[in-house]
């Protein structure tokens, strides 16, 4: 190991790859690099395997990962995607918060914290990770789903009280550790910060947009302005004492109302990725293991708190405001984990001196554990609601009436020849089709902006899941002649479910007699559903490449050429 410490370079190239190996395992037990990283920090800590000798030049590197990662979350905060949120957003995200940081609260002092302690601890378990959540709802396909728009509303919310809670912090710490501050040096930091504030909205009234617009032309030139423009903030904000983690904030809200938003934030995914693996190496060489031991009891506390907690707040609110339970369910398991952000603002605590190694040590193993599981609980989601449906009726009204408006009513089947499920293009070209032939066509979507397309078509929609057996059972089919599926079978880690076989058996078990097409993508799964009693299993992509040899050919005057 002695080789190793020779050189920064030799150091860095173990962290690494070892991060490699250890992400892979997570890979395989389909765990988010989060988890990985933090797991790679506690082995590289002094009380493992002791890698991690040039510390100040990782602890750099981790300031830069905050500001990165703080710089991101800024280009998010778009002030007119802030002003459109929802209520059910609003509502569910600070209905969240308020329930997580009381209850909380409450519990680590039952759990002998002292009140100040129990406050950071509570506050912390308020935030859920956007990354993971939009990572798992992507991959499962339902990030446009009603559930998952909720989520992403809230999501939002949090974000916004990311905000406040680390300027509170900034404000109440200003200066370093236990030093309380005094009223002048306070007042410094305000005027200080209003000063950056100032300078800010000046950038984005008067020099973002040109700027910007004339370095988008290099996508290279793009990313090193971002970050440039994200430490350069931050260190901005730590001199002038409200901290690095809102320089860098502000350098991404001064860029969110441009139209090269979502291109900075895409380039700067990977490099965020990246730098965060320093951060926590840092932060889990800078744990004891005997501390983290001595946490096992409150840790298993606090995260049945989260995990089953949260859930439940986020369900009540939503079956208050008119959802059915489906729909909470799915939703709440969103807000079943704390966040990369619960470090950030306990590390910051710490900096501050309001709290010790022991209560980031809770918090680290809290994230740990509800990180790791909430993968498996949104993985395995509508099996957990298949299981769980019984008991969660005392969470939906009798009638779902926000939901109802929320898709703008529900058709109802009886009286239409044909019920397709899944209106993307393939779904939307086959209606069309049916439609001009003169039969009566309803559309089946989970994504409200496509029931608002389809509707534009002059067709009845109705907001339903393939995947829901409820949802199949209450139509009435009685005059359908045939049902179709062009819902896209994605055959990523995390989906869960097939939804044409879903769909099939829930329309056996409602002893439906018509004929059920079901759109496959690979041949091998055409079999298997004719086998389990579909009618017709339509091959789109092979219907398409048939139709396009015929236009190819179809127009040569002779064969192919033979031979030589």
């Amino acid at each position: 190991m002695d080789l190793a410490f020779a050189n920064i370079f030799y150091e860095i190239a173990l962290l690494v790859l070892l991060a490699a190996a250890v992400g892979f395992v997570g890979l395989l037990l389909k765990q988010p690099l989060v988890v990985a990283f933090i797991a790679v920090g506690v082995l590289a800590g002094p009380d493992a395997l002791g890698l991690v000798s040039s510390v100040e030049f990782i602890e750099t590197l981790s300031q830069i990962s905050i500001a990165v990662l703080l710089f991101l979350v800024g280009l998010k905060l778009d002030v007119s995607l802030v002003r459109n949120l929802g209520t059910v957003a609003l509502a569910t995200g600070i209905g969240q918060i308020l329930f997580t940081s009381l209850f909380g609260f409450i519990i680590c002092l039952m759990l002998g914290f002292s009140p100040l302690v129990s406050l950071y601890i509570a506050i912390a378990l308020t935030f859920s990770s956007t990354i993971i959540i939009v990572k798992l709802l992507s991959d499962k396909q339902e990030i446009g789903a009603l559930h998952g728009k909720i989520a992403l509303g809230f999501l939002i919310v949090q974000d916004i009280f990311v905000v406040l809670a680390m300027v509170t912090l900034s404000a109440i710490g200003v200066g370093v550790g236990d030093e309380v501050a005094g009223v002048w040096e306070v007042a410094q930091v305000f005027i200080g910060g209003l000063l950056m504030l100032g300078a800010v909205i000046l950038f984005i009234r008067y020099v973002a947009n040109p700027v910007l617009a004339h370095i988008a032309r290099s996508s290279e030139l793009m990313v090193i302005f971002a970050v440039g423009w994200a430490i350069s903030l931050a260190a901005a904000g730590d001199a002038l004492g409200f901290g690095k983690e809102l320089g860098g904030l502000l350098a991404g809200v001064s860029l969110a109302s441009t139209q090269y938003r979502e291109a900075v934030a895409s380039r700067l995914a990977s490099l965020r990725d990246f730098l965060l693996l320093f951060f926590f190496i840092h932060l889990g060489a800078s744990l004891q293991l005997a501390t983290l031991g001595d946490q096992v009891g409150p840790a298993v506390v606090l995260s049945l708190f989260v995990l089953i907690g949260n859930p439940l707040v986020v369900l009540a609110i939503m079956g208050f405001m008119g959802y059915r339970k489906r729909t909470g369910f799915l939703a709440g398991l969103t807000v079943a984990q704390i966040s990369e952000f619960s470090l950030i603002f306990m590390a910051m605590a710490i900096t501050i001196g309001h709290v010790g190694e022991e209560a980031m040590g809770l918090v680290t193993l809290v994230g740990l554990v509800t990180i790791a599981l909430s993968v498996y609980m949104i993985t395995w989601s509508h099996k957990l609601f298949d299981w769980l449906e019984p008991w969660l009726g005392v969470f939906e009204r009798q009638h779902a009436h926000r939901e109802a408006t929320d898709t703008q009513g529900a058709a109802e089947a009886k009286g239409h020849d044909f019920v397709i499920f899944g209106l993307g293009r393939y779904g939307c070209r086959i209606g069309a089709q049916l439609r001009d032939l003169g039969y009566r066509v309803l559309g089946v979507d989970f994504d409200p902006e496509a029931l608002t397309h389809w509707r534009d078509m002059g067709m009845d929609a109705a907001y339903g899941d393939a995947t829901d057996p409820e949802f199949v059972a209450h139509l009435d089919l009685g005059d359908v002649k045939a049902v179709v599926s062009a819902v896209p079978r994605d055959r990523g880690a995390l989906t869960e479910a097939d939804p044409q076989l879903t769909l099939l058996h829930g329309l056996q078990a409602a002893n439906f007699t018509g004929q059920v097409f079901l759109s496959v993508q690979q041949m091998a799964e055409a079999d298997r559903l004719l086998n389990q009693g579909a009618s017709v299993v339509l091959k789109p992509f092979d219907d398409a490449a048939d139709y396009a040899v015929r236009q190819l050919t179809g127009g040569l005057a002779s064969g192919p050429p033979g031979p030589g």
